[in-house]
């Protein structure tokens, strides 16, 4: 058996650990390659705390000796100016995102069960369609969407806000392409032991899928929290705007100095980052097995 070359740790007489010179470079290389890649997130951390002063000076800095919490009071002040509470943005943006997700979970997994272990008349149809909805841009289909929003009657309500983002072809073609791997013997041995259907999605499907299920509530999410393009078309008062669309109406607001739009801006960025931040690191796990691997260990 050939030797590999490399470099082994010796601590007190023991081997504690063996490395090859490649993977050090390539460790170092990914670390390099993690911290570029954080660094647009850090930097608009670090400005949310820049004091007015900091915000334009010349040369920039990076990271700000002198954090306070200025730039957070000014977003509570500006946004509370309005006739609608900050709390009411919050609300309407937590309520938008979770039932989004909850029903786009719901769709798409019992889409790809009923497509791929039921194979209805017209299922390869239903994916050529699916597929077809994929070359479309979202904003292609913006007209159409308010069309059928307003035939409904669903302008200006909570249903215009979730209904269009239930729904979403990808979400779809993900659940089933990972639906394809689970093995038919696992339901035929459930139904031989006298499951329903319900309990065969609720026990067997649902679990086997999970790393899917992860992943669509980690797109779902961001796109529907960071979103402020679809309450901007589809409502029209100012309690129904999410926190994205009030944000971004601080950029355009008169009667501040640009000084304190800045760290205003900087500060409701750094808030609306918070929660799909913290959405990815809870799911990256299973996030990342879904890229990366799919079927069943063997």
């Amino acid at each position: 058996m050939a030797a590999v070359k490399g470099r082994s740790v010796k601590i007190a007489g023991r081997h504690l650990f063996y490395f090859r010179f490649s993977q050090v470079l390539l460790y170092l290389f990914l670390t390099l390659l993690v911290i570029f890649t954080a660094m647009p997130l850090v930097y608009v951390a670090t400005t949310a705390f820049k004091p007015l002063d900091e915000l334009f000076i010349f040369p920039p800095r990076f990271f700000t000796s002198h954090p306070v919490l200025d730039n957070f009071n000014g977003l509570l002040v500006t946004l509370d100016n309005s006739s609608v509470p900050f709390s009411r943005y919050i609300f309407n943006s937590v309520l938008v995102s979770a039932l989004v997700v909850l029903g786009t979970l719901v769709i798409s997994t019992m889409a790809a069960y009923g497509l791929v272990k039921h194979q209805p008349v017209g299922s390869n149809v239903i994916f050529a369609l699916i597929l077809a909805a994929l070359m479309f841009s979202p904003h292609v289909t913006q007209i159409p969407n308010y069309m059928v929003v307003e035939k409904l009657g669903l302008l200006d309500t909570y249903w215009a806000l979730i209904l269009p983002k239930v729904a979403v072809a990808f979400n779809m073609f993900l659940m089933k392409q990972f639906m394809e791997q689970l093995p038919n013997e696992y339901i035929e041995a459930a139904r031989i032991d006298g499951a329903c259907e319900l309990q065969i999605f609720a026990k067997i499907v649902v679990p086997f899928v999970k790393p899917a299920i992860a992943t669509l509530v980690v797109f779902s999410f961001v796109n529907t929290w960071n979103d402020y393009f679809t309450p901007l078309i589809f409502t029209s008062s100012g309690q129904m705007k999410t926190l994205p669309l009030a944000i971004q109406s601080i950029a355009g607001g008169a009667g501040a100095s640009s000084l304190a739009t800045a760290g205003t801006m900087a500060a409701a960025t750094f808030v609306t980052m918070i929660p799909t931040v913290l959405i990815y690191t809870l799911m990256q796990s299973k996030v990342i097995n879904t890229m990366s691997y799919s079927g069943i260990k063997g």
